[in-house]
């Protein structure tokens, strides 16, 4: 009888202590603070929160929740100045840590976290490093040949403690972060090599990642992961709409492994394309749209606003840059027909406007300026004003009032085009410039950007032409 009761009580015992480990419980003893909250906070993409508030009892704070938090990098904020330091939530997430706010890093200690415990260890050798390699610096400055060698052996024990650490501790946090950091082994390319900087360049486009593990959910939540994004995407790559859907390619198929962090940066890309000032940049969301939303990869989203987005993505693509402008049917003054198309002209600016438009009044006089100037460059200026029925007096009434006569002016007034729709005017003025074959070169420009804009086509024309000939 004795027997059961004690198997029973080891049973009881055992599923106690798996309950008690369920969730989060973070102990901080923090010598040397004397107010009586810190918070927890975490990183995100490129943001910081705050996830939790312990308030002292008895000596000490503790963070707790029943359901665990996600993996990656946190911080312990000390008010009021908002200090903090770091700590690694793995799968340990009942631990504690006793350090001093002037210095948490060098008085730290960990009970019941091997990453953490690993992670201080590291910081505190890095802390020791430093002085000596600050002190050897500045002799180095000094022209001290000697600081040099010791330098170089420092970097040497450095590196090796690293390589260690990461080959010791291959699935810890602490080491995945000091991989990521270390410096990628660029080959040599000799000084005589013409292409040595493209060769550079194309080999950093490939190897960028290498110690980096993209499919790691945990480096979304590290302090580095967007910078690094944001350097491969916006640094390393030309800034062409294609080469970039290129590159935000290669990224998020590094990811998908990992759903939280292919999430975060898919709606990250489509919320800055969708919002790009840069000219051309709307290809971009277009090709995320298709590419990903479209083929059902966003399935977090709702099905309202998924149906929203590609439909923007669907009136915005026949006018990315590079496509041929939609054709549209439009009259004159005195009811004459033209279509877009059928308009002889090098260049052909479309302009469309609103009398009753602020910004448009203000750009009337860049136009009239930009139309002296270009008329004679084979430049015609097409202006659409976006009224209909019993407005489309006032157009001609602005038109006359301002002395704009000369541009070449057209309305629809029953709307029979669907102008409005096609070219997906929402906001006014919107211009679009569009060459002989009525193909868009740009478009979405203000109208005092305008003659510095017109004057850099018109020239790389002339010089793609002068080559062209020359061969």
């Amino acid at each position: 009888m004795n027997k059961i009761i004690l198997t029973l009580a080891i049973v009881f015992a055992s599923t106690f202590s798996l309950q008690a480990q369920e969730g989060y419980q973070i102990d901080v003893e923090l010598d040397g603070f004397e107010g009586d909250s810190l918070y927890l906070g975490f990183y995100y993409g490129n943001n910081q929160y705050l996830k939790d508030t312990a308030v002292i009892e008895n000596g000490k704070f503790t963070f707790a929740g029943e359901e665990t938090l996600d993996q990656g990098v946190y911080m312990v904020v000390i008010p009021p100045d908002n200090r903090f330091f770091q700590i690694h939530l793995d799968d340990d997430q009942q631990f504690s840590i006793k350090t001093n706010a002037e210095d948490p890093s060098k008085f730290m200690k960990v009970k019941g976290s091997k990453d953490n415990t690993l992670l201080y260890e590291y910081l505190n050798y890095l802390g020791r490093q430093k002085p000596k390699a600050e002190a050897l610096q500045a002799k180095i400055q000094e022209g001290d040949q000697d600081a040099v060698a010791k330098m170089e052996k420092i970097n040497e024990e450095v590196s090796a403690f690293q390589r260690k650490l990461i080959n010791e501790h291959p699935n810890s946090l602490t080491a995945a972060i000091v991989k990521a950091n270390l410096p990628l082994d660029l080959p040599e390319y000799p000084d005589t090599d013409p292409d040595a900087q493209m060769k550079k360049w194309r080999w950093m486009q490939k190897n960028y990642f290498n110690n980096i593990d993209l499919t790691d959910e945990r480096m979304v939540r590290t302090p580095f992961l967007f910078e690094r994004v944001d350097y491969y995407i916006n640094k390393l790559q030309v800034q062409h709409p294609d080469t970039i859907s290129n590159a935000i390619d290669v990224v998020l198929e590094k990811m998908r492994p990992a759903k939280e962090t292919f999430k975060y940066y898919l709606i990250h890309f489509l919320n800055e394309y969708a919002g790009s000032k840069i000219v051309g940049m709307d290809a971009v969301y277009v090709h995320l749209v298709e590419e990903y939303y479209a083929k059902g990869d966003a399935d977090w989203t709702e099905e309202k606003q998924l149906q929203k987005i590609i439909d923007n993505a669907k009136e915005l693509k026949p006018l990315l840059i590079g496509k041929t402008a939609p054709d549209v049917r439009l009259e004159d003054r005195n009811g004459k027909s033209y279509n877009l198309h059928d308009i002889d002209s090098e260049y052909t600016v479309l302009y469309f406007w609103r009398y009753d438009c602020g910004h448009c009044k203000k750009s009337t006089p860049h136009m009239k300026k930009f139309y002296d100037n270009f008329k004679d460059r084979g430049v015609k200026l097409v202006a659409v004003c976006v009224k209909f029925t019993k407005d489309i007096p006032d157009c001609w009434k602005y038109v006359d009032e301002n002395e704009i006569g000369d541009w070449m002016h057209l309305v629809d007034p029953y709307h029979r085009s669907k102008f409005s729709q096609v070219y997906n005017i929402k906001t006014t003025p919107q211009v679009y410039i569009l060459d002989k074959n009525k193909e868009i070169i740009s478009k979405r420009i203000g109208a005092e950007q305008l003659e510095e804009v017109m004057d850099k086509i018109i020239e790389m024309n002339k010089k793609e032409k002068e080559t062209k000939d020359s061969e």
